[in-house]
């Protein structure tokens, strides 16, 4: 990832680890916790747990 695109994906990460339920993000299927975003251009898909308040991204994909 070139430097401009990692520094605006970081501080869009930042605002999705906030509000893991907003930022634009859409449920996948019919769970709540995994989720589907695009952050500064990139597609993320995560999961959320709520206990621990942890987002573990399982793929980027650059658009």
């Amino acid at each position: 990832m070139d430097p401009s695109l990692r520094a605006r994906f970081d501080r869009a990460m930042r605002l999705v680890a906030d509000h893991p339920y907003g930022c634009g993000s859409a449920p996948i299927g019919r769970e709540k916790d995994r989720r589907e975003a695009t952050v500064a251009d990139v597609l993320i898909r995560y999961y959320v747990s709520r206990s621990v308040l942890t987002l573990t991204i399982v793929r980027v994909v650059y658009l």
